[in-house]
């Protein structure tokens, strides 16, 4: 894609930005400790971190598993979404990553609404399934893409039916169209989305999105009601 129609994406986010949004400085300042500690420039955007709140919002999720917490930049949207009867436990397999996400959370009065647990999370997640927990009613997964079918497998575990699953990172800049593709993070996003055709949920869907961060997109779908376990 050419620079130019890169520029106009990532201007047109600015600009929704400025009319949804308001002045955060909560969220900028978990940005801003993110590059000051080295942590790759990963985050979902301020879009996509609205559009996740709107839909903790819409089904009114009480307990929602985040898989990939990297600063805490998208766990904010969540926890402040969930309200303060919710709940949020989020996965992180960098320590490092986890402690900024940790400061990051305290700093936005979230922290005794958020656990964070580190590790690897196909290692996590048997525990979480273990601890007989609450069902989940929201899912958001955004690790790392060769797992994706694994965390897909978890998630219809952990959550209860009619809960609501995101994948993110799924399009991989039109890469997911390459059946012959090497990448390992396309090859991931591709078995997960065919791996959610098998299950025939009630609903789902894949959405292309173009912005600050390129071209990409998101898996959605609804937990069936008729699975074991």
């Amino acid at each position: 894609m050419i620079d130019g129609q890169k520029e106009v994406w990532r201007n047109v986010d600015a600009y929704l930005e400025e009319v949804l949004g308001e002045d955060d400085p909560i969220l900028a300042d978990a940005l801003y400790l993110a590059r000051q500690e080295g942590l790759p420039p990963a985050s979902v955007s301020p879009a996509q971190g609205r559009f996740l709140a709107t839909l903790v919002q819409m089904i009114k999720a009480r307990y929602i598993l985040e898989v990939g917490t990297l600063a805490g930049y998208s766990t904010i949207h969540l926890a402040r979404a969930t309200g303060p009867e919710g709940e949020v436990v989020t996965l992180e397999y960098d320590s490092h990553h986890a402690h900024v996400a940790q400061v990051n959370l305290e700093r936005a009065g979230l922290a005794d609404r958020v656990e964070v647990r580190i590790g690897a999370a196909a290692e996590t997640l048997p525990v979480i399934y273990e601890e007989l927990r609450p069902k989940f009613d929201f899912v958001f997964i955004d690790a790392d893409k060769t797992n994706n079918t694994l965390y897909v497998e978890w998630a219809l575990k952990l959550a209860r039916p009619g809960a609501v699953v995101v994948i993110d990172n799924v399009v991989r800049n039109g890469g997911v169209v390459d059946a012959h593709s090497t990448d390992p993070s396309v090859i991931g996003s591709r078995a997960a989305l065919e791996f959610i055709a098998d299950i025939n949920p009630p609903a789902a869907a894949v959405l292309q999105t173009v912005g600050a961060k390129g071209h990409d997109g998101f898996a959605i779908f609804v937990v069936p009601g008729d699975l074991p376990g």
